[in-house]
């Protein structure tokens, strides 16, 4: 993990970068396809999913290495051939893995987060979950495992698979000829992401296509047939924690309210959107039925709201490298406490984004929890051990934070009502 961690102080704002220079070159070609809110929602998103997954916080039914010892056939060895044997397996896996989230209820609630923007651009990219708190992947690399391709060599091409998935999400490339019939390129994933009933459900692979055109879902982008992007039943929130929950919670909500125990069983391996009879009749939900005419999720915010929220992800974002540049000092209750702090700001400074009545709250209880954890421990985590008077500045952050949630949760709100 301190590996991962490691690593992340240098992807982090590689990719931070890259969602800049598309910003910036959508300004200056007049084709912007970024939101602020959208997009600071969508990096958020991306900061949740690091935090959970640099703590190692998922139940793995079973290792690799240990389908490895059970059932490899073979011991093979490390050439060049066995490396694209490798790739190959993954993304096989990665496309069926793919392919339940989209088509089983419960799979779906791990993966809708990445879909909940209603905008299509290199953040959306980032929108990954912390939902999936159970790790079955290597299940579906069986192949692999029965062929005997080491465990080293997974372990390096995976993460590298995961980052290759990154660059094609954006609108500003076009359709990439001859490579439309090998790889997944922006074209194919926008008609992935898109709500058309022509799209969804389409372009599952995730680095190469072949696997769509052999098991007949693919779907080439049509120019009489625009994308529309998020997902049917809108997320109307830019809280990227809430998201990754809302699917799962309408689970257990119809599961409770059917009569049938047959349902209350079946509905979580059911097709994605099932609903029981009883339930659907009695509690009907939003969903789009329109899919060029739908009001996207927007509820009102200033200049200054933007900027604030932008200064929020930011010093998230700070505070976050350090952590992982600090991270084998720290120790791991403390890296709980840790990533606990940074879900609490990202929950809070994006509720205040929704312009919620209790973001007061939440952005006034963790101002005052960090302001008092300096104050009775003397720093901030160790951070003054290579930054100077490092633990005031994290206080002085803390401070705006208080100022900022009375602020924009009172007297901002009130100017918003009057005018």
């Amino acid at each position: 993990m301190e590996t991962y961690a490691k690593a992340l102080v240098y992807a982090i704002p590689f990719f931070t970068g890259l969602v800049l220079f598309e910003v910036l070159y959508g300004h200056f070609v007049k084709n912007q396809k970024h939101n602020v809110m959208d997009t600071v929602s969508s990096l958020s998103s991306g900061l949740t999913n690091i935090v959970k997954d640099s703590l190692g916080l998922v139940v793995v039914l079973v290792s690799y290495p240990v389908l490895l010892k059970y059932i490899s056939i073979f011991e093979l060895p490390t050439t060049w051939s066995v490396w694209l044997l490798a790739f190959l397996a993954i993304d096989f896996a990665g496309y069926w893995n793919h392919r339940l989230s989209h088509h089983i209820n419960i799979f779906w609630n791990q993966h809708v987060i990445h879909h909940s923007s209603e905008e299509f651009n290199l953040a959306c990219a980032l929108r990954q979950s912390i939902s999936n708190v159970v790790g079955y992947f290597a299940i579906l690399l069986l192949p692999a495992a029965i062929l005997g391709i080491p465990n080293q060599v997974i372990a390096i091409l995976a993460p590298i698979h995961l980052f290759a998935q990154f660059w094609y999400h954006t609108q500003h490339i076009g359709k990439l000829g001859w490579l439309e019939y090998i790889i997944v390129t922006p074209s194919q994933h926008r008609v992935h992401h898109a709500i058309n009933p022509e799209y969804i459900d389409k372009n599952l692979g995730q680095i190469l296509c072949i696997w769509d055109r052999m098991f007949g879902t693919f779907q080439e982008e049509l120019d009489t047939v625009p994308p529309q992007y998020g997902v049917l039943k809108p997320a109307n929130t830019w809280n990227p924690i809430l998201i990754n929950f809302q699917h799962i919670w309408r689970l257990i909500k119809d599961a409770w309210r059917t009569k049938s125990w047959n349902d209350k069983l079946r509905i979580w391996f059911m097709p994605t959107g099932w609903r029981p009879k009883d339930v659907r009749e009695k509690y009907p939900m939003q969903i789009i039925k329109d899919v060029y005419h739908f009001e996207k999720y927007s509820p009102p915010a200033s200049p200054a709201l933007k900027v604030y929220v932008i200064f929020q992800m930011l010093f998230n974002t700070v505070l976050l490298l350090l952590m992982f540049h600090n991270y084998g000092a720290i120790g791991f209750q403390q890296l709980l406490w840790y990533g606990g702090f940074v879900f609490i700001g990202i929950y809070g400074y994006t509720t205040l984004m929704d312009r919620k009545n209790y973001a007061l709250f939440i952005e006034t209880f963790r101002g005052t929890l960090g302001i008092l954890f300096i104050i009775l421990t003397g720093d901030w985590f160790g951070i003054d051990s290579y930054i100077a008077h490092g633990s005031q500045l994290v206080m002085a952050y803390f401070v705006i934070t208080i100022l900022g949630g009375v602020y924009f949760s009172t007297i901002e709100k009130q100017k918003l009502v009057v005018n």
